[in-house]
């Protein structure tokens, strides 16, 4: 069982990109990394990576499309752990290429909401018990300005005329459960709250590993900043909010 002032940090999608970078600072601020991956190799080369950088970091495989893995990793977390202090919901995808919302499959939206929102509510679920057994703890769902149906229908917004109905509306769901958990875990002391990384230098952003940074991109630093801020305080209460580096952003 951990020391029960250490502080376990359960990462999903932990093994590249800002999940990584995350795994990373809070790591060497003390946290003991559970790292969240899919891919059992891809998350055996990121825990070596980070306990080279002198980082306690365990691998945790964790595919959120997958109830049997899921609960496996819950168990493991159980038995080897015992409770949970951060459950950071990292694990992303988006296929739809910006196609318009009159022509789009709805296969290729349910791809995204296996990930970005199913994935990620039965990921909470099994993880909530666990929390629970923290004097502190915290949920944080990463989110995106691109769901955000304040800007989507402002005409001034940048993102009036962005088309990308499945990631943009599995992104406006994630955040509604976020405000749905806020309120219902209040009363264990569990804050929840979404966080925008924004535009990020990574695979994910559109970045390959050797292109340059496209103009507008920001480092994984940047990425990662405001997760980290967030999962590195015990003290801050804040709960129910939808966040990015620069502040509050519109539901």
């Amino acid at each position: 069982m951990a020391d029960n002032e250490e502080v376990l940090t359960l990462i999903t999608g932990a093994d590249k990109g800002v999940g990584f970078e995350t795994a990373k600072e809070l790591g060497q601020k003390g946290q003991h990394i559970l790292l969240g991956s899919r891919n059992i190799e891809r998350g055996e080369k990121a825990v070596k990576k980070l306990t080279d950088l002198g980082v306690k970091a365990d691998l945790i495989q964790l595919d959120v499309t997958d109830q049997e893995s899921i609960k496996k990793a819950a168990d493991k977390i159980q038995a080897e752990y015992g409770r949970l202090n951060v459950l950071i919901n990292n694990a992303g995808m988006t296929n739809d290429a910006h196609q318009k919302a009159s022509e789009i499959s709805t296969a290729t939206i349910r791809e995204e909401f296996y990930v970005n929102f199913f994935g990620l509510i039965d990921t909470t679920q099994a993880m909530v018990p666990l929390l629970k057994k923290s004097t502190w703890a915290k949920i944080i769902n990463l989110s995106s300005n691109m769901g955000s149906l304040g800007l989507a229908s402002d005409p001034q917004s940048r993102f009036y005329q962005v088309s990308s109905v499945g990631y943009q509306s599995s992104k406006a769901a994630v955040n509604f459960v976020t405000i749905d958990l806020s309120k219902e875990l209040k009363e264990f002391g569990i804050t929840v709250n979404s966080v925008n990384p924004g535009w990020t230098a990574t695979g994910f952003g559109g970045r390959s590993i050797d292109s340059p940074k496209i103009p507008g991109m920001q480092d994984v630093e940047e990425g990662a900043a405001r997760v980290v801020k967030l999962a590195s305080d015990p003290d801050d209460k804040t709960t129910g909010t939808f966040t990015e580096n620069e502040g509050t952003l519109p539901w």
